[in-house]
């Protein structure tokens, strides 16, 4: 219960979302975004010599998050970013900023993405 309240006293939808410039990201033909993003350090490469992992690791977004990505654009607040979904998906986004919030939550906590306040 006290992640919703965080969220909510965070106060996301009055953010900006920026993208980090060091993650690569591609779409397909069926418009899907693929964020193609480079292991690097130390543990990483043992990883990929040892175990045979990938130097890029492909994360694909599912239809809503494809449709985000390229609109986040270092100037469009969530709440604008909500009104495109809106249009777009309408009820099959619901609830749209709830899902909003946690999605470009999760996008930070990866650093994919920062953040600008108002």
């Amino acid at each position: 219960m006290k992640k919703k309240e965080k969220v909510i006293n965070q106060n996301y939808l009055e953010y900006i979302p920026v993208k980090n410039n060091a993650i690569q990201w591609e779409e397909d033909s069926k418009g899907t975004i693929t964020l193609l993003v480079e292991n690097t350090g130390f543990f990483n490469r043992a990883a990929q010599k040892l175990l045979a992992k990938p130097k890029v690791t492909q994360i694909h977004l599912d239809k809503l998050g494809s449709f985000v990505w390229p609109l986040i654009d270092g100037e469009t607040d969530i709440i604008r970013l909500g009104e495109k979904v809106d249009e777009e998906f309408g009820h099959e986004a619901a609830p749209l900023y709830e899902r909003l919030a946690k999605y470009f939550q999760i996008l930070e906590s990866y650093h994919f993405i920062s953040f600008q306040k108002p």
